[in-house]
């Protein structure tokens, strides 16, 4: 216990140990305030390794999503198969668009349902999640941890065993065949509402009482304050939207072929035989390209989405 009095005619007490002690001491502190996280060369030099041998599997897939497309077929049937093409070539994606023109459909119709279908479903579901995650993010009502349990709850279910439900309301809806039975669907996806909840309940409340204090409104504070303040999340939560709808086939809802997406022509292209092997490779680079290309653009935001934001009240 360290030792102490009172000056006469102060308040602050005087430490009487010695000099020597007192010095220890504070070296001690100084150096406690100071520990920082040091790693050896030799362990930097382990996680790089690693880290790189992990980066090599990851983009392997799509090095030999690439070379496959550039491919002759006497390549691609080469076994033991090579990960980078000889002979680079154009033919299959030639292929490809001669079978495209060969359909009944014009191919730009396909496109033109994709678009449709994709933008439809992705832009819904990003406003329908963020307006349905704003009050239980920030605020206060009866049944609120309910309504956000059963959320979770829906996470939890495969898409196949809500496959024969989904179908009889849509039939039930009167929507079947058309747009509608793939972008609303889409709508009502769990993840995008507790993803937005989660990064909403961040911000801090006092932007939004400031807010109120200064006149403005429900929905002023909701798109002039929160919407740009999780800009992050909602373009993270479109890419994830975008990667899902791009892959749609139309499954068991669309039944005319006026209405089809892209994937599924690209699908019925691929599924001709040895012969169209190659158009079949081109077929996986466009469905492939299209996502990752949307996604390079957005990264940065969904870099920024797996940190904190940062704000306190």
């Amino acid at each position: 216990m360290a030792k102490t009095q009172t000056v006469k005619g102060t308040h602050a007490p005087v430490d009487t140990r010695p000099e020597k002690i007192i010095k220890l001491e504070k070296k001690m502190k100084r150096k406690s305030g100071k520990k920082k996280l040091n790693r050896s060369m030799a362990g930097n030099a382990v996680l790089f390794i690693l880290m790189g041998i992990c980066g090599v599997f990851m983009v392997l897939p799509l090095v030999m999503i690439v070379n496959n497309a550039l491919k002759p077929l006497d390549e691609i049937y080469q076994f033991p198969p090579r990960i980078f093409v000889r002979n680079p070539t154009l033919t299959n994606f030639s292929d490809l668009f001669m079978l495209m023109n060969e359909s009944w459909v014009p191919f730009s119709r396909y496109i033109l349902n994709t678009v449709i279908i994709t933008l439809g479903g992705m832009l819904g579901h990003v406003i329908i999640a963020s307006l349905a995650a704003y009050p239980l993010a920030k605020h206060k009502f009866p049944g609120k941890n309910i309504l956000f349990s059963m959320v979770v709850l829906s996470m939890m279910f495969s898409w196949t065993v809500t496959q024969i439900p989904q179908y009889l309301i849509i039939s039930w809806l009167g929507i079947n065949n058309t747009y509608g039975a793939l972008i609303l669907p889409a709508w009502a996806f769990g993840m995008g509402l507790y993803l937005m909840k989660q990064f909403m309940e961040q911000l801090p409340d006092s932007l939004m009482e400031s807010a109120r204090l200064q006149g403005a409104n429900e929905w002023q504070i909701f798109w002039q304050i929160v919407m740009p303040n999780v800009r992050p999340a909602w373009l993270t939560l479109a890419i994830f939207q975008f990667q899902q709808m791009w892959g749609n086939t139309g499954g068991m809802f669309l039944r005319s072929e006026e209405l089809k997406p892209l994937q599924y022509s690209l699908q019925q292209i691929t599924s001709g035989g040895v012969s169209r092997a190659g158009a079949g490779a081109a077929v996986t680079f466009i469905i492939a390209a299209i996502p990752i290309i949307f996604f390079l653009i957005c990264q940065s935001s969904i870099l920024e989405t797996m940190t904190t934001s940062g704000m306190k009240d």
